[in-house]
């Protein structure tokens, strides 16, 4: 059993000084339910509560997925654009999660949050090879001989062996799914280039087997489910 100022201290809430306050002030609920007292006891395993009318569940852990749009820097320290952990709500952001990789600031799609350091980095470790597959719109149609040089291996500057798409199918004359199972910089881009080809867009779709669904909108989040971990 764990004190409901804890509770939400552990989900992002501020402060225990802060949680307590919140709780007195009458903005949490438990069951529909008003609770003032910082010092009730729970258990935390599946627990539910409001916070200012919005219903959160316990989780030890963070893992989310993010439709990113463009224009948003993966960064918890951004320079250059808005940073992509504006679009999450405070707490989650205040519990310490963090983009699991990065994408380009003009690169859209599927991005994992997490504050699970394990779960980090076995995602972004290259010893994992995890795949993330791409959605590449390019200015030129995609010729055969472009395909097979994705697969076979380009040189990138700076990169002392060819890198090799894991593989690469032609949706349409202009656009293909790319899959890497690495996550050098500019990757994709620098490929296509090497191919003799260009960016136009980029989006990702999918990390290992969890695919961005078609129903989250861009700027869209949610809590990613059991099943899709293992997906991962």
């Amino acid at each position: 059993m764990t004190q409901l100022e804890r509770i939400l201290q552990a989900q992002g809430f501020g402060s225990r000084k802060e949680c307590r306050a919140l709780i007195r002030a009458k903005r949490t609920k438990i069951a529909s339910e008003v609770c003032e007292n910082p010092f009730a006891e729970f258990n935390p395993d599946g627990f539910e509560f409001e916070v200012d009318g919005e219903v959160w569940q316990y989780q030890e852990h963070a893992y989310l997925m993010l439709n990113k749009p463009a224009g948003y820097e993966c960064s918890r320290s951004p320079k250059h654009h808005t940073g992509v952990l504006d679009l999450l709500p405070e707490p989650l952001q205040r519990r310490g999660v963090q983009p699991v990789g990065r994408l380009d600031e003009d690169t859209t799609g599927l991005l994992l949050f997490s504050d699970d350091g394990q779960f980090i980095h076995r995602m972004i470790s290259p010893k994992h090879k995890v795949a993330k597959v791409y959605e590449v719109t390019a200015k030129h149609p995609v010729e055969d001989a472009q395909i097979a040089a994705l697969l076979a291996g380009v040189q990138l500057r700076d990169e002392p062996e060819p890198i090799a798409a894991a593989a690469c199918e032609r949706i349409s004359e202009c656009v293909i799914h790319l899959t890497l199972t690495e996550g050098k910089y500019h990757q994709v881009k620098r490929m296509l280039g090497a191919a003799g080809n260009r960016v136009e867009a980029l989006r990702r779709i999918a990390i290992g087997g969890l695919e961005l669904p078609e129903y989250l909108p861009e700027r869209g989040w949610r809590w990613l489910t059991a099943n899709e971990l293992d997906m991962v």
